[in-house]
This record gives C-alpha cells, structure tokens and sequence, in this order.
C-alpha cells in the first residue's frame, strides 16, 4: 500500500535517518580495517563468520596477505570476492550448506600453520553448524527451531547451541591448535558478552552441558527435543582441558551505534540507559509509557526483544514491536508520534523487512484494507499488516548486525 503524504512525513524521515546513522556506524568495513592497521601476522588464513562476514573479509584482505580466505555468510549477502572463497548457509535455521562450510573450515584450520584471523560477526551460529557426533544437521535445526518459538533469549540459545556443536564455545580455537587466533568481534549481543556473539568460537563457552539441559527443561522444551539430542545432553560431559590461547577484541557493538543515533538526534536525545530485551509485548509498553510520562522529544533505545510464536503468521520482532506500540498508543490517545524498530542487519525474520516504522495512521490504514489489528497480532503476522498500511521498514541486507535500534520521536 501506498501512502498518501500526511503531517508525520518529516518525522517518519528523520526517525529514519536517525536509524540509519546507528546502522552506518556498525559499518564492519572501518571497524577491521581500523583494528588491523599496522599490524603484521605470520602465514595467516582468514576465516570469517557471519552476516557480516564478506565485508568483514574484503577489509582485512587489504591488511592481511593471506593466500586461503574462507568466507561463510548468509544467502543474500554471499556475493563473490576476488580471492577468497564464499560459502552461502541457511539463517536463521541451519541447513547442509552450512554443514558443508563447516567441514570445510575444520580442514582449513587443520591445516594451520601461522597465525589464524578470525573475524567473528551475528548470525554465525546458524551459518556454521557443526553438530556433535551422534546428532543430525535435521535434529540440530529441529532444536534451533524450537528455541527460537518458545521466546528464548539469545544467551540461553547460545547455550544450548554450543553444547551441540564442534565449533562453538571455544571450538574453533581447539580445531586451529596450535595455530594463535586472533578474533574480531563485531557483537549482535546486547550484553556484548562475547560467549554468545555466534554462540562464541573462539571464547569460553557460556556454560555445561547439564546446564543447557536444565534450561531446555525448563523451556517446557525437553520432551518436544529430538532423542538424538536428549540422550547426547543426559550424557556426562568429559573434561576437554584449557582452551588454547587466543586474542579476542570487540570491534563493534549495540551500545557504539544507539551513541550514534543519540549524536544523530543532535541536543535534547534521551538514550535508554537499560538494554530494551525480553517479551516484546513489555518492551511495547515500556516505549509508550516513556512517551506518555516524558512528553515531547526524541527517545533511543537498543537491544534484542523476544517473540513467543502463537500464530502461522509471518513477522519479526522489530515488525511486532512497532504494531504493538501503533495499538498502545492508540489505547493512549497518543496522536503526534513516530516510532521506528528495525533490525541493523537489514532483515527482520524470515522477512525482506528489517522492522517497522509506524504512526497515528498506522491502524486506520490496516483498517481500511478490512484488516484487524488485533488479529493480525494473534497470527503473528505483523509483516502482512505493516506492509497493508505501507509501514514496513525496508533498507536491504546491510552486511552488519549489532542486534536492533529504535526511534521514538513525539511531538
């Protein structure tokens, strides 16, 4: 749908401008580059995980003069780079290209001789599925799809996503030894804890084994696991020593791009100290309630909100954050607001939208087309919604992730 001009035009745009200034100061290009200057490495390989993978590449290739460059990235940001070899993988749920870029970073590593550039980004986790042995790339997906229905934060899905894999929680350091790694993170983890930024190769893991079972359990999950699975985490955990020594450095985070957006905004910008995380129905009332007791200017917020799937709709969590707040808004009588959610990455989902913008017309123009706010919720299908009042956000893939940014400006 097409939106005829209205009075909230000039601050749709600059709520997305805005936006766009926190999506531009997660730039990976700069951050590598800026990391490696200078800097001189022995026989290096690269190996470069995740949505920002390729950039993340293509800028240490102009530092770093390493003869193998293995690249694992998402299907639309897998674009050809002279030099190195390109994998493409499913995500956010695991499939056998992903497999198969696995098995071939395990041979590469193996192979090591000097020193290993690892440049680590979001996403990671899904793209490079190495499941341990006795589990299935189907059973490991299974369980992926699980975690991500039931609501779980991105620290618990780490978790148990480490305890299933080769690579993860420390892994590809093990597989490099004695090879050094040196790593650059660039973090989709709101806690910028490195454990969880694509579910931590080259760190320490989050926690046991007997742990991720716990949580599963109490997920209400362990019952639905394939059996594979269960019987892998109801088995002792062997000890597997220290993990090699490695050099981890953030490069890029959540906290350096909401700083941006607040510099954007210019004098005035009320920064969200707290991370905006869990249930995406609380987050929704905590953004209207800080317009309803703040009155009028501009709000920032970022993090990574949760969302329990009901319904066989499709959406996002950004896209349901901003229809949740169109409708608490208007059970508010808020009438001169924007408000902006949208994922850095560019995609929201498993949807060409990277969030939603919406504003005091936003449910009128559902309305309009004889869709009702209400059920379009309970489908979880805010992206069909959004896209029927001309409210989806849509930037393309951006070759970044530092999880999400949102924008509240109230007049």
């Amino acid at each position: 749908m097409l939106r005829t001009s209205s009075p909230f035009e000039a601050m749709r745009a600059q709520a997305r401008q805005i936006f766009l200034e926190g999506v531009e100061a997660a730039d990976p290009a700069h951050a590598v580059e800026a990391a490696l200057k200078g800097r001189e490495f022995t026989d290096p390989l690269i190996i470069a995980v995740g949505k920002a993978a390729r950039t993340m590449a293509e800028a240490a290739m102009k530092h770093v003069p390493a003869e193998t460059v293995i690249v694992v990235t998402n299907y639309e940001n897998a674009k050809p780079l002279e030099g190195a070899e390109v994998r493409a993988a499913g995500h956010p749920v695991p499939d056998a290209e992903g497999a198969r870029a696995a098995l071939r970073v395990e041979e590469v590593l193996s192979h090591a001789k000097g020193d290993v550039i690892a440049l680590i980004s979001g996403g990671g986790s899904a793209l490079l599925p190495a499941p341990v042995v006795g589990v299935s790339l189907e059973d490991k997906a299974e369980v992926n799809r699980l975690l991500l229905a039931s609501g779980a934060d991105i620290v618990t899905m780490n978790l148990v996503r480490q305890q299933l894999s080769r690579l993860k929680g420390g892994g590809l350091l093990r597989a490099a030894a004695p090879a050094k790694v040196t790593a650059l993170l660039l973090s989709d983890v709101v806690s910028d804890d490195l454990r969880a930024i694509a579910s931590g190769p080259t760190v320490s893991p989050i926690g046991t084994r007997e742990e991720a079972a716990k949580v599963l359990q109490d997920l209400g999950l362990w019952e639905k696991l394939p059996h594979s699975v269960s019987a892998y985490l109801a088995r002792p955990q062997a000890d597997l020593g220290a993990l090699p020594e490695s050099e981890v450095e953030l490069i890029g985070s959540n906290k350096i791009s909401v700083a941006a957006m607040a510099h954007a905004a210019g004098p005035g910008a009320q920064v969200d100290k707290t991370p905006l995380e869990g249930d995406v129905a609380e987050a929704a009332q905590l953004i209207v309630e800080r317009a309803l007791t703040g009155g009028a200017g501009t709000y920032l917020f970022g993090g990574e909100t949760t969302v329990k799937l009901v319904g066989d709709g499709m959406g996002g969590r950004n896209q349901e954050l901003a229809l949740r707040v169109a409708m608490l808004a208007e059970e508010a009588g808020l009438t001169e607001f924007v408000f902006l959610s949208g994922g850095t990455d560019g995609r929201d989902g498993p949807t060409d939208a990277a969030g939603g913008l919406v504003d005091p017309g936003t449910l009128d123009r559902m309305r309009a087309v004889g869709l009702d706010p209400n059920e379009v919720l309970k489908r979880n299908d805010s992206y069909h919604g959004l896209q029927a009042a001309g409210d989806l956000l849509q930037i393309g893939a951006t070759g970044t992730n530092v999880a999400d940014l949102q924008v509240l400006i109230r007049r």
